[in-house]
This record gives C-alpha cells, sequence and structure tokens, in this order.
C-alpha cells in the first residue's frame, strides 16, 4: 500500500518538476536589432517587475524569421515590420500586434552638406557613396527602397539612380562586423564605406553620439517612409504571453518612447 502511494507521490513529483523548471527557463525573443536598446530596457523591466529572464537574440528581422522558419526555438518575435510576423503567424492563425513606428533618417558625413531640403539632390551626387541595409533580409533596406520609388515622382530616372548606387552595408550575411560596444551604422559611416546611409531615426541618432561630427537629416516629408513594428506571440507558454503584454503596457511603451520610437498604444493606455 505504502509503496503503491510512493509510487503515484514519485509520479506526480517529476510531472511538477519539469513543470516549474519550464515556468522558470528564460522567455526566447528574437527581435530587430534597432530595438536593442529598448527592449533590453523592457526586458530588465519585466524580469525586476515579476517576469521571467529574457533571453534576446537580436538581427535583421528577415533573417530571423528564416531561422524560425527553419526551426530554430523562439517564443516571441518583434519585428521591424509587419510582414515577417504575419507570414509566421499565417499557418496558426496567431493575431500580430502593431506595437511601435519608426520613421528613415540619413545619418551623414561630417564633410557632406545636406540638409532636408537638398539631401536628395546629395544621395543623386555621383561622387556621394550612398548606404543602405540589404532589401529582404532587412526591412529598413526594404524602406529605403520605398524611399527611392517615391524620388522618381520628383526627379524622373531617381529611382533607377539610386537602386544602381545603393551599397547594401548592413542586414546581409557578408555585412561588416562592428567592434564590441559599437553599433554597425557608426562603424560604417566612421570607416568611409558611406557618406550618406538611410537608416531608422532611432539608429542614426545612437551612431551620432558615438562618433562626433556624424550628422542625422530628416527625410523631407515627399519622400517619408514610416516603419510599422509588429510583435507576435510564437508559443503557448504564459511567460511569451507575460512578455508581449509587458511590451504593450504602458510602462514598456513608456520605454520604447524614450528611446525614440512612436509609441502607438502609450497615449491610448494613459
Amino acid at each position: 500500500m505504502r509503496a503503491g502511494r510512493f509510487a503515484r507521490v514519485a509520479a506526480l513529483a517529476l510531472l511538477i518538476v519539469p513543470a516549474a523548471a519550464a515556468a522558470e527557463a528564460p522567455v526566447k525573443l528574437h527581435a530587430a536589432g534597432s530595438l536593442r536598446a529598448a527592449l533590453d530596457e523592457v526586458a530588465a523591466a519585466f524580469a525586476a517587475d515579476g517576469g521571467v529572464k529574457v533571453e534576446a537574440v537580436y538581427g535583421a528581422s528577415g533573417t530571423l524569421k528564416e531561422r524560425i522558419e527553419r526551426g530554430e526555438a523562439s517564443d516571441v518575435f518583434a519585428s521591424a515590420n509587419m510582414e515577417h510576423p504575419r507570414a509566421l503567424a499565417a499557418k496558426a492563425k496567431l493575431p500580430v500586434v502593431l506595437f511601435a513606428r519608426n520613421t528613415l533618417c540619413a545619418l551623414t558625413q561630417p564633410a557632406v552638406a545636406a540638409t532636408e531640403a537638398t539631401l536628395l539632390d546629395v544621395m543623386l551626387d555621383p561622387k556621394v557613396k550612398l548606404g543602405t541595409s540589404t532589401p529582404k533580409a532587412d526591412p529598413s533596406g526594404d524602406y529605403a527602397f520605398a524611399l527611392f520609388a517615391k524620388a522618381e515622382a520628383l526627379k524622373p530616372g531617381a529611382k533607377a539612380t539610386l537602386e544602381a548606387k545603393a551599397q547594401k552595408l548592413t542586414g546581409g550575411p557578408d555585412a561588416p562586423k562592428p567592434p564590441a560596444g559599437r553599433t554597425v551604422y557608426a562603424h560604417v559611416i566612421e570607416q568611409r564605406l558611406a557618406d550618406v546611409f538611410l537608416t531608422y531615426c532611432t539608429n542614426a541618432v545612437v551612431a551620432a553620439r558615438e562618433v562626433p561630427g556624424l550628422k542625422v537629416v530628416a527625410i523631407p516629408p515627399a519622400l517619408a517612409v514610416g516603419a510599422d513594428y509588429g510583435l507576435v506571440v510564437l508559443s503557448e507558454r504564459p511567460e511569451a504571453a507575460r512578455l508581449a503584454l509587458y511590451i504593450l503596457s504602458p510602462a514598456g511603451q513608456a520605454i520604447l518612447a524614450r528611446h525614440g520610437f512612436a509609441a502607438p498604444l502609450l497615449t491610448a493606455s494613459r
């Protein structure tokens, strides 16, 4: 009798221990590289507020999507566009939420005399080296090429010229690697691989802080391209849903806003 009872208790313990261990396992977050500083702060606040540790993997959103499609484990995916999370969510009919917005800016060398009004002419100048991220692999590159398409309406032939001269310097498998503790955008400009680099305004501001003299130039309204960031929960772990909700909460949205993102849920939640 006692042996039977012990066996039942032991069996129950075997079920409970893995469940407890799973509950304490880090939440695996895949996120766009432009979100690194903001989501690192969100992850720390989430853990301090009673959540579990977050194990974050940052990179180009398209590349991360492909890794997840090939079977890499992920609990939450935060992309710099809506397309990639929707592609992952389609089969399971999972909801994808817009959680942040960004815009493109131009990061320029100190000697480049570009203003919002003259930026297009500067980019078209044959002597000016133009850099972007890699389309398809990184939404930032897709947004830059969308800007080139808009330029066609202002200057016929501009689209083809800009697409032909743009050097895809980040986001791809062969992109240069920055030194530890440095952003790739500051590194690209500092190494003079580009005179003008189109990237998210949040990235450009951080790079300009790293390298004295770099300038951040606003995109003129006629060429402006916005970036919608999408969030999807890919696992059934309660901790994954909790992290996603924390990113969408007033606390998470406030952190995103402090890092320069437009936080679409912040005003509504106040």
